[in-house]
């Protein structure tokens, strides 16, 4: 998994470079396969500028292309042949010069002089996506109108950098599966060394029930496959973008910042290794939570709108009527929060790993004869993914 090495700071003091911190966790058994240097945005895009479109015409040859001149603080504006339909005269915009790197995922490529339909074109005013500030691709960046043309864009969207340690966590580590529980071991070292370390344990003296109304009740039926099941009710929700701090410090991790709902279950499973999940509470009929498991063969649609075939050894996270969720697992189609979203139910449990890998070995039984069903097939699926969740 990925460290921040800033991140575990907040968690303890201490002055070791990143490599000498990768060569301690390394000597305590968190075995680090490397430190590298990352930006928040992959390539921290060097080579991108703000510029400004002085001049924008239809392409002779296209009825969808424009042919816009760009100053970019350089001096001679650029031409630059673009295909995006929002693109006017009079715009800040962010522009690719030559020998720009972009990147999608894993995939990398440079932009270069070219002609586009006949007409040459020097460089890429870009799209959100484009550039890895967001996923938007319906059009390019249009900025405020007190952009100054020629401003490195990583200035202007305050590209962060960092380093980052790769640390090989093994199965009987789960207790490391988050920074505060790597600071926990990094500060058993620090101090067993000599050095002088202080360990900022997460406070909840902040948190406080306001009201009660919204409230969830809870009723764990299986208390073997789940002994600890909590829950909060948050009213009044704007699903929106998240701030700034909050993107950074996922996107040095390698995480794709969502929205304010999403983001803020994955900051607290990287912070601190409590797996959270986030239901819309307007879906949850009859106000109630119910840990169960279901009748074999129940339908379930999840999150990737794919219809399962439930056996009756799935735990499911379910309201007064039926499923939501299968626990620990795959979010349900119909609970999950959307951008209209006012109300949340936040929940954090505990699912007993051994009731998990019992029906894991089943299930591998199973697969092993020489008739397997689909639905077999796709619940052996499900164990193994929960398997690597929970690193056993």
């Amino acid at each position: 998994m990925n460290i921040s090495y800033n991140w575990l700071k907040e968690y303890v003091n201490f002055n070791l470079t990143p490599d000498e911190v990768a060569d301690a966790l390394t000597s305590i058994g968190l075995e680090t396969g490397g430190v590298e240097e990352v930006q928040t945005i992959k390539g921290g895009l060097e080579g991108i500028v703000i510029g400004e479109v002085l001049t924008c015409e239809p392409h002779p040859n296209s009825d969808h292309m424009h042919v816009t001149t760009v100053n970019i603080g350089t001096g001679d504006p650029v031409q630059i042949v673009c295909g995006a339909s929002n693109v006017a005269a009079g715009q800040k915009v962010v522009v690719a010069t030559l020998g720009t790197k972009l990147y999608d995922g894993d995939e990398c490529f440079t932009i270069k002089k070219s002609k586009l339909r006949g007409i040459e074109s020097i460089g890429m005013i870009c799209a959100e996506d484009e550039i890895g500030i967001g996923t938007s691709h319906e059009g390019i960046i249009v900025l405020p109108a007190d952009a100054v043309p020629g401003t490195p864009a990583k200035d202007y969207y305050n590209i962060q950098s960092e380093y980052v340690l790769e640390v090989d966590i093994t199965p009987n580590r789960a207790d490391a599966c988050s920074h505060y529980g790597v600071a926990r071991d990094l500060y058993a070292y620090l101090v067993q060394n000599g050095y002088e370390a202080t360990l900022k344990r997460p406070s909840v003296e902040d948190f406080k029930v306001d009201n009660h109304d919204l409230d969830i009740n809870i009723e764990v039926q299986n208390s073997e496959a789940c002994p600890r099941y909590a829950g909060v009710a948050i009213k009044g929700v704007t699903v929106k973008e998240s701030p700034e701090w909050l993107q950074n410090k996922l996107r040095l991790i390698g995480l794709r910042p969502i929205n304010n709902i999403v983001d803020i279950t994955n900051y607290i499973l990287h912070a601190y290794g409590q797996p959270l999940h986030c239901f819309d509470a307007d879906k949850i009929k009859g106000e109630k939570i119910v840990v169960k498991t279901v009748n074999e063969g129940t339908k379930f649609t999840t999150l990737d709108e794919v219809e399962r075939t439930l056996s009756d050894k799935d735990l499911m996270i379910c309201n007064a009527e039926e499923p939501m969720c299968i626990a620990g697992v795959f979010g349900g189609l119909d609970s999950g929060t959307t951008d209209n979203t006012v109300d949340v139910f936040i929940e954090s449990a505990y699912f007993n790993p051994t009731w998990y890998v019992r029906l894991l070995v089943v299930m591998v039984l199973v697969q092993t004869h020489h008739s397997v069903s689909k639905e077999v097939l796709i619940q052996t699926e499900q164990y193994m993914l929960l398997k690597r969740l929970l690193y056993l």
